[in-house]
């Protein structure tokens, strides 16, 4: 029996509004039916409306004050009466109604301080949803009631959306919207069916009372799995997947070679190597950002049957893959799958060139990685082509090409600008690079707001940190970064990880970095990042201009920069392409990179285009 229909059973009426009862039980119908159309009024602006965060928190807190109110002054059941002769209430009801106060309360404060930021306000939307999931569960334990475990389950429903809500502090008023907008308009439309049909003078039979209560289950388990699969996807999706470990074979050796670019061993590579080609791992000796002595782990890729003369060198440093180890493109299943994978592999399968990757220090051995630290990153790169150099089961050219996408593109340059002095034994053919971060602090100033761009500066926080401890950058940052920035850390930037860091970038509240610490040496210490030149050899700069991460106008910006000083750069750009697409299979750069590559090997003139650079 529903717990309104014990109340009736009991006094054998069907509850008239007698002269004793009291006035909150006379006024019980309109209640319902007033606060019902209130949050169905209020479901419905949330389904229909677009509106901002500040204007979610309003809306948001007027139906949580709505239900509160709903929890605070309907009785629910005649159960909660007092016994006969007796001026107590039941303990349920009194933790009911106090619930129903602060939701109240946690409602007024939302539609009062919609401004308090997406994080507070997304707290104390949590905090609502755990409450009203408790004061659900005590409709269980209410003495007579009715449909037990109907309230347990709807309590457990709500606690679910409760824990998505923890793991989406930021989005939870913006991508959820929808989903609370639902909930206001079923928990609206329940109240005024309930009071219609208590008024009814055809109550139903038992029968069809309960067959209403087991649609009500049904209906109250539905939501449970699905909260419950919300909440469990949620955190599969932030947790990322687990990661690999580095094994012996990058762990250095006793005594290490004091020579940069020396050959320490190296191992067939049989994963994710394209048709028609051969690999390896290659672990040798370079340097850390300090200079002091390092090792990195590297890949080589070469034709299946390389032959006995020396092979076209392709030098090739790779894009953001994370900061930890086990990120290394080497550890990968899918190890030449960055940035220009599709035509390095045409580059080796059908031109006949070998292609040297660095995996870069911290990536694979022990770090800290160098990220977007361009001399010490272009000395890991020199250093694997140098350790190439004696490897016995290839022989290759010391003129080269360099290849790097996004952080690679940064790479690809330094590696160009210091090639006389780090490396003068190679000669460099070209230097390519693509969606390259090609002037860091104007990227960092200009992304720091959004989500790719707090992704990105969480990696600089947490290298630079070690690689730079003289800026104390980790005690520098924003109020409540500290954690993101370690828990992104520790993902990688390529599949599942990718989505997982990108969604944790979503969640910090504010830009990583204050704008004091840009304004300081720190932001000194990004603006030397910029590689500004001379280069070696022709210059080919490709940016699409749908790139939300790499701006098109810092890139226009650095090419200009450039051409003013007199070096000339081949600026290729493409419209609706982002940056990953950039360098995509179906990308119109892929065969026009080869033949530019191949164009340089050949010895042809350059085609620089300073004369036709974007409008400013």
């Amino acid at each position: 029996m529903d717990p309104e229909d014990s109340a009736a059973a009991g006094s054998g009426d069907p509850r008239p509004a007698g002269r004793g009862a009291p006035a909150v039980t006379r006024l019980s119908t309109p209640l319902r039916i007033v606060l019902g159309l209130a949050l169905v009024g209020v479901g419905a602006v949330f389904l229909l409306v677009s509106m901002t965060v500040q204007t979610i928190a309003l809306v948001a807190g007027i139906g949580i004050l709505l239900a509160g109110v709903a929890v605070l002054v309907i009785p629910g059941d005649g159960a909660d009466a007092p016994a006969p002769g007796s001026g107590s209430r039941s303990l349920p009801l009194i933790l009911s109604r106090g619930l129903g106060a602060l939701l109240v309360l946690l409602g007024a404060g939302m539609a009062l301080w919609p401004a308090a930021g997406a994080p507070i306000l997304s707290l104390l939307l949590t905090i609502a949803l755990v409450a009203f999931a408790v004061a659900t569960a005590m409709r269980a334990f209410r003495p007579g009631a009715d449909q037990r475990a109907t309230a347990l389950i709807a309590a457990l429903a709500t606690l679910a959306v409760a824990a998505i809500t923890v793991f989406w502090p930021v989005l939870t008023l913006v991508v959820f919207r929808l989903g609370v907008g639902a909930w206001f308009v079923f928990l609206g439309v329940q109240l005024i069916v309930r009071a219609v049909w208590r008024r009814s003078p055809a109550r139903p039979a038992p029968a069809r009372r309960r067959g209403a209560r087991w649609l009500r289950t049904i209906g109250a388990s539905a939501a449970l799995v699905l909260a419950v699969a919300l909440a469990a996807g949620s955190g599969a999706l932030l947790g990322g997947t687990p990661l690999p470990t580095p094994d012996a074979f990058y762990a250095p050796p006793a005594e290490v070679p004091s020579k940069p670019g020396t050959l320490i061993r190296s191992e067939p590579l049989t994963v994710g190597v394209p048709a028609g080609a051969r690999a390896w791992r290659i672990l040798y000796t370079t340097t850390n950002p300090d200079g002091s002595p390092a090792v990195s782990s590297g890949t080589v890729l070469a034709p299946a049957d390389p032959g006995p003369d020396p092979l076209p060198l392709l030098t090739v440093a790779h894009g953001t893959v994370g900061v930890v180890p086990g990120c290394a493109p080497s550890l990968s299943a899918a190890p030449f799958a960055d940035g220009a994978g599709t035509a390095m592999a045409d580059m080796v399968t059908e031109h006949g060139w070998v292609a040297v990757t660095s995996d870069y220090i911290g990536l694979g051995t022990k770090g800290p990685h160098p990220y977007l630290v361009g001399d010490a990153e272009a000395r890991n790169v020199w250093d694997a082509s140098k350790a190439v150099l004696g490897f016995s089961e290839l022989k290759v050219s010391t003129d080269t090409v360099i290849w790097g996408h996004s952080q690679g593109g940064q790479g690809s340059l330094w590696t160009g600008q210091i090639a006389s002095s780090y490396a003068p034994e190679f000669t460099v053919k070209g230097v390519a690079a693509f969606a390259p971060a090609s002037n860091l602090y104007a990227l960092a100033e200009a992304i720091k707001s959004e989500t790719a761009g707090k992704t990105v500066s969480a990696y600089i926080a947490a290298t630079w940190d070690k690689v730079f401890p003289e800026l104390n950058v980790e005690k520098s940052l924003t109020p409540g970064s500290a954690g993101p920035v370690e828990r992104i850390g520790g993902l990688c930037f390529n599949g599942h990880d990718g989505l997982a860091a990108i969604l944790r970038g979503s969640q910090v509240p504010n830009q990583i970095f204050p704008d004091a610490l840009l304004d300081g040496p720190f932001g000194d210490k990004l603006k030397a990042q910029e590689p500004v030149g001379p280069f070696p050899a022709p210059v080919l700069v490709a940016q699409g201009l749908a790139d939300p991460l790499v701006k098109p106008a810092i890139q226009d910006a650095w090419v200009t920069a450039r051409c003013a000083a007199g070096i000339p750069i081949d600026y290729r750009t493409y419209p609706g392409l982002g940056h990953v697409e950039l360098v995509g299979p179906d990308s119109p750069l892929t065969p026009q990179l080869e033949q530019w590559t191949l164009d340089r090997w050949d010895g042809k003139a350059p085609t620089p285009d300073c004369d036709h650079l974007p409008a400013g």
